[in-house]
């Protein structure tokens, strides 16, 4: 495939994805069509044991495009952005991110829903959304499960920006090494993995969920009805986004 915002391969059972939309790797509709087309021919592929979402640039990804939240956009941006997690949830490979920089918004729920996440010492993961008046459904959905509900309800609630460290210490991270170490450490972190069979880490990671009980499906339905239905028919949605574009504070109108 032709694509601007990404580069993809196959090679020896891995799959990676690298995002390269300068400078920050924000999320467009866009590129996460084109992650969604690579992530939709892959599945099926019975030699894929792992699926590595790297970065290029200042940043993991400083989240999703703020301003394809707004009017007839959001429903296309929900769409393409859920995409991506339905077909990792489908492709059963082990998912892991190598994370550097900003990890916000969008771009941490990518990061964290992975089943792995190795992260420099430079990384900030955080859900800002709703000071801009928004919520994250992707880490509503994901981030109980992994760090618990007293944990997730801290980050999302308040919108805070944590370090590697400290995520690394709640259970978003499983490793966090030095900077400037991060492609060297990847290597040996998944080589592991690599060297087992593709249909038994499948097998595996499918009853690891089914001990959790952890379908994606059922909650992001209701998920995405919350948000598209609910929340984006708020004033307040409305203004914390476009506060954010006009680079001022909201003015909220608790409605």
């Amino acid at each position: 495939m032709s694509a601007k915002h990404i580069t993809a391969q196959i090679k020896d059972g891995l799959g990676s994805i690298t995002l390269n939309r300068p400078p920050v790797n924000v999320l467009n509709i866009e590129m996460m069509d084109e992650i969604n087309e690579v992530l939709t021919g892959w599945v099926g592929n019975n030699d894929l044991k792992l699926v590595l979402f790297q970065a290029e640039g200042k940043c993991f990804s400083a989240g999703v495009d703020v301003g394809e939240h707004m009017g007839d956009l959001v429903s296309k941006m929900i769409e393409s952005f859920h995409g991506m997690f339905r077909l990792i949830d489908k492709l059963g490979a082990v998912t892991v991110s190598s994370v550097y920089g900003s990890c916000l918004g969008g771009g941490c729920e990518l990061a964290i829903f992975c089943d792995l996440v190795i992260a420099d010492e430079s990384a900030k993961f955080g859900q800002p959304e709703i000071q801009v008046g928004v919520l994250p459904p992707i880490a509503a959905q994901i981030m109980p499960r992994i760090i618990g509900r007293k944990a997730a309800m801290d980050l999302i609630l308040s919108g805070r920006i944590i370090s590697a460290q400290e995520a690394h210490a709640m259970g978003l991270v499983n490793k966090v090494v030095a900077k400037g170490e991060l492609a060297r450490e990847t290597e040996e972190f998944i080589k592991p993995y690599l060297s087992l069979s593709a249909e038994v880490l499948r097998i595996t990671k499918k009853t690891v969920k089914a001990g959790l009980m952890d379908e994606l499906e059922p909650s992001l339905g209701i998920i995405e009805d919350i948000y598209l239905n609910e929340l984006m028919r708020t004033a307040d949605a409305h203004e914390g986004l476009k506060a954010f574009l006009e680079k001022r504070s909201p003015e909220w109108k608790n409605r």
